[in-house]
């Protein structure tokens, strides 16, 4: 029988992490019903029952805690596409399913947060654009064309276009219509001669 290696937090790490993410949900409903400008750190302290030095030192600024769950979303792609195994088409679909195997209801709060915040979404957008080069350069390589060109950069930005698609609640129907469309695009474009 096969022993779990996985490390057991103590009690000091537990409450760090809860306090984290009491301070990150507190955050994301006050700037889903407020917006992110009108809402201050102390505001974002009241409601997670901390002090506002407290929210500081677990985040430096409100753009770093409003991109915090985003970011590790976008993370979690990138190294899904660096780490692929097969097509990058197939490496984005199972990314997919382990994400909506594992989702919270953090997830949703986030997509409530972004929808109510455009200047956040175009935070969001920014930070997808080193993801966007990593899918690029795989779908490049696959295809043996320059990963400067057209259709590599086209592909890699109509997938991401995609992925944001999928909102909140992504379910395996949209996950199949989504990459039946990928793929039906990427299928219908032959590879461009002498391009790598």
């Amino acid at each position: 029988m096969a022993r779990d290696t996985t490390p057991v937090m103590g009690l000091r790490e537990r409450s760090k992490a809860r306090r984290r993410e009491a301070i990150l949900r507190a955050a994301y409903e006050l700037f889903a019903q407020r917006g992110f400008e009108a809402t201050t750190v102390a505001d974002i302290a009241e409601v997670a029952e901390v002090a506002p030095r407290t929210v500081r030192i677990y985040f430096p600024s409100k753009l770093d805690m409003a991109l915090t769950h985003f970011s590790a979303f976008a993370d979690r792609l990138g190294t899904a596409l660096r780490q692929r195994e097969g097509e990058t088409l197939e490496a984005v679909e199972r990314w997919l399913h382990a994400e909506i195997a594992h989702r919270t209801d953090l997830d949703e709060l986030t997509y409530r947060m972004l929808e109510a915040n455009p200047n956040l979404q175009a935070a969001c957008t920014a930070r997808l654009a080193g993801v966007i080069r990593v899918g690029t350069h795989a779908i490049a390589q696959e295809r043996g064309e320059d990963p400067e060109g057209f259709v590599p950069r086209m592909v890699a930005v109509a997938a991401a276009v995609v992925i944001n698609a999928l909102g909140a609640r992504p379910g395996e129907a949209d996950i199949a219509a989504a990459m039946a469309f990928l793929r039906g695009g990427l299928s219908a474009i032959p590879p461009i001669p002498g391009s790598a």
